[in-house]
């Protein structure tokens, strides 16, 4: 039997595919080079260049490959773009989980591990976030994957599909190698901005608000390896084919790290200085964000083995190796 990644092209799908296939588990991705890479794609997984909105044909995919089990990463994700754009987030995340769905419901299949994101709390006013917490998005983006979790749930009683819903915190890091790594375009997440930046390839790193009640001032967050990650997604999928009931669980470092300490580890990891210029907060950044990750120990075992300096430096290896590539 084979796992289907759709998405399996783009930043953390291409890490689960390879760790899937070094795993020894037979892997096929169906991706639209939208957004992923082609080069990504680990050669040892059957590749399609596919849209999950054509139903019959991803339907026709998942019996041609004996699929059993869907890792679905498939979907926009600019939290910014998603407030100017909210049709294409709706369109496009939700719709093309719909027609995965009616896909899967087609093919027989009955597994699903869902990427969905710790967006879906929105604002809560609280530091450690638990999967307890309301779920109030504040964001077109973290809207439509709070939708995509409630889709997944009400299609279980009356076509016995199965799902866990991994909700990250912020991914980050590369693959030990330095072969696949962050590949966004623009880019906008902190850790490789702050590389770019001791790369020479930005002028500086904006600090926006350096007066939160925090040790440092700055914003604290947590991340989690992108290698981490792919092992939370085999363990929720180990999880579905014993038979275990579906679940929406946070996967983080269960720590934080504020934006100064991401900035000075860069230093320290590279050797070179970066520029920083302090600005004003930006409206509606919390002080704090960290993810309790106990739920998914308890469930599956999953626990975090990297810590900052891991990412940071796996990071900068692929950055550092592709440097001057277009992204």
């Amino acid at each position: 039997m084979s796992v289907l990644v759709t998405g399996g092209a783009g930043y953390i799908g291409s890490h689960l595919v390879r760790y899937l296939a070094d795993c020894g588990i037979s892997v096929v991705v169906a991706d639209n080079l939208v957004l992923g890479h082609r080069e990504c794609v680990d050669s040892r997984a059957k590749f399609y260049e596919a849209d999950i909105c054509n139903k019959e044909a991803v339907a026709e995919i998942m019996r041609m490959e004996s699929v059993d089990s869907v890792v679905h990463f498939a979907a926009y994700s600019q939290v910014a773009e998603s407030m100017v754009k909210p049709e294409k987030y709706f369109a496009n995340n939700v719709g093309g989980t719909l027609c995965l769905l009616e896909s899967m419901i087609a093919a027989g299949v009955k597994n699903i591990v869902f990427s969905s994101s710790a967006a879906v709390y929105g604002d809560s006013g609280d530091e450690v976030l638990s999967e307890e917490l309301p779920l109030n998005p504040t964001n077109a983006y973290g809207e439509t994957k709070l939708m995509m979790e409630k889709m997944l749930k009400w299609f279980g009683a009356p076509h016995g599909i199965k799902y866990v819903a991994l909700r990250y915190f912020n991914a980050a890091g590369a693959h030990h190698s330095g072969e696949i790594g962050e590949l966004h375009d623009p880019e906008t997440h902190l850790i490789p901005i702050v590389i770019q930046a001791a790369l020479g390839e930005r002028k500086e790193i904006r600090i926006f608000g350096t007066d939160y009640p925090t040790p440092d001032g700055t914003c604290v967050r947590d991340y989690v390896h992108v290698e981490d990650l792919a092992v939370a997604h085999r363990l929720a999928l180990d999880h579905l084919r014993r038979g275990g009931e579906s679940v929406s669980v946070n996967i983080g470092g269960g720590s934080g790290y504020s934006v100064r300490t991401i900035i000075d580890t860069v230093r320290k990891i590279t050797g070179r200085e970066v520029q920083v210029v302090e600005s004003e907060r930006r409206s509606g950044d919390p002080a704090v964000l960290v993810a309790d990750s106990r739920k998914a120990e308890e469930i599956f075992g999953f626990k975090v083995r990297r810590d900052i300096e891991d990412m940071i430096r796996d990071a900068w290896n692929f950055h550092n190796r592709h440097s001057g590539r277009n992204k």
